[in-house]
């Protein structure tokens, strides 16, 4: 892993490698590790630097937009590289975050997303990753099992018992759409901070059902937004134990989780089982 630079804000030597002046301006959102530095982005990179040179490469294919969204150019340093020190920098794209008001907004955003990236290859690195995300990934499509923290262990299994077989095309996705996409008058939406993972791009809408589900008071058709689709129900319970258990992966599984996040899985739980039972 490139690891967190143990600095806040980006050195004058990274700042002098990608050729930028300026004096560093914290931004929210980007766990508050992102500034903007004139017209850039500054963050630490996540992921190895395989990962970061390959998410670089893919923004750069993409980054002239016109197709029902935009993306970030990134910055690459006088040498070539898109890390130093630790270090990543993109382009500043001005917009307000989703979901709020714009649900719907952001699901077409990523359905535009996901059909630019169709064509392109399953990176190698997906099958090496460990962090939490890739961990609740595996889980959710059944590819590993996972201990999660006391009081998630019902919510979980209910899950679990809804889950059943699905056919889909996997393609690369963005797994993190809801708050990475941003909004401007007069612009396409941009997409932001990609999250990539091999699975079917209506999971990826489901996911961002599911944090509404979760986290929001999203609007009442939202979570049936899908239910003519096939497998959309499906989608949505494996979007959910995306989300728990990443969740206690983040908390540990051996802790216990607080009784108000357990309580979020069982009620969106109840959602997804009762509104959707013939989806």
């Amino acid at each position: 892993m490139t690891g967190l630079p143990s600095n806040t804000v980006p050195p004058s030597s990274v700042l002098d490698a990608f050729g930028v002046e300026g004096t560093p301006v914290p931004l929210a959102g980007g766990q508050g590790h992102s500034v903007r530095v004139g017209g850039f982005v500054f963050k630490p990179a996540d992921g190895t630097e395989e990962e970061v040179e390959w998410a670089a490469s893919v923004f750069e294919r993409l980054a002239p937009g016109g197709s029902g969204f935009r993306v970030p150019a990134p910055l690459r340093a006088a040498d070539g590289q898109s890390v130093v020190e630790g270090w990543t920098a993109c382009e500043f794209l001005d917009g307000e975050p989703g979901p709020r008001g714009r649900w719907s907004d952001v699901i077409s955003a990523g359905r535009a997303f996901h059909v630019a990236l169709r064509k392109l290859p399953r990176p190698g690195f997906l099958d090496r990753q460990t962090h939490p995300w890739a961990v609740a990934d595996r889980v959710a499509w059944g590819e590993e099992e996972a201990k999660v923290a006391a009081g998630l262990a019902g919510p979980l299994s209910a899950l679990l018992e809804l889950r059943r077989p699905v056919e889909q095309v996997f393609q690369l996705i963005h797994g993190d759409l809801t708050g990475n996409v941003l909004f401007a008058a007069g612009e396409e939406p941009a997409v932001i901070d990609f999250s990539p993972y091999w699975r079917p791009p209506l999971f990826a809408e489901a996911i961002v059902v599911a944090d509404g589900l979760l986290w929001f008071d999203p609007p009442p058709d939202l979570l049936v937004a899908g239910s003519g689709r096939p497998g959309w129900r499906q989608m949505l319970v494996r979007a959910l134990i995306f989300r728990l258990v990443a969740y206690s992966e983040l908390v540990g599984p051996s802790e216990q989780a607080r009784a108000d996040e357990a309580a979020r899985y069982v009620r969106a739980t109840e959602a997804v089982r009762h509104r959707l039972a013939d989806a």
